[in-house]
């Protein structure tokens, strides 16, 4: 009896102690990638403002070449909406939506992802190195606000998101400069 008591005991304290420190955890969290194309500001711009061609180069098409896709708005620019459904657990369901596109430089997608309600915020900025030569930098930004266990993923986001990216953006590279 006595053995279970200090078993709730350690449990108990231990369970504070992940609360406690999850309020300290910060709100939000960044993942950034970057990666320069041969190909000019223009060209690369045209690429990410449109979920037209998104699947050739998206990492997350490359899990599941079987999800559901389905677009709506224009073509290109504010509005243009991807929505997605899939069985793989990587995958999952969602939508992303162009939010804001200064051409040549920045394209803003938001994202959903299953029933959180909270959106992520992707951002392409594309920086003119030469004439044939952009930078192009993916972030992913998402804020957690008093979401304990939000705060928890977001202190691992980069581990678990960056490689994708870095996967993504080489991909993007290679499409655009064949």
């Amino acid at each position: 009896m006595k053995f279970l008591k200090n078993l709730f005991i350690v449990i108990a304290v231990l369970a504070i102690i992940i609360i406690v420190v999850g309020f300290f955890l910060p709100k939000h969290a960044h993942v950034e990638r970057s990666i320069v194309i041969n190909a000019s500001q223009d060209k690369v711009f045209q690429q990410v403002n449109s979920f037209d061609d998104y699947n050739s180069w998206s990492p997350w098409y490359k899990l599941d070449p079987e999800a559901k896709y389905e677009y709506s708005g224009p073509d290109s620019g504010v509005g243009a909406k991807m929505s997605w459904e899939s069985d793989n657990a990587q995958v999952g369901i969602g939508s992303q939506e162009i939010v804001e596109s200064t051409y040549p430089k920045l394209v803003k997608t938001e994202l959903l992802f299953g029933e959180d309600p909270n959106p992520g915020y992707a951002t392409f900025e594309l920086e003119e190195l030469g004439p044939r030569e952009t930078k192009v930098t993916w972030s992913f930004d998402a804020d957690f606000g008093d979401n304990i266990v939000g705060r928890y993923f977001g202190f691992f986001l980069d581990s678990m998101l960056g490689d994708t990216y870095e996967e993504g953006l080489q991909a993007l590279k290679q499409e655009i400069e064949q």
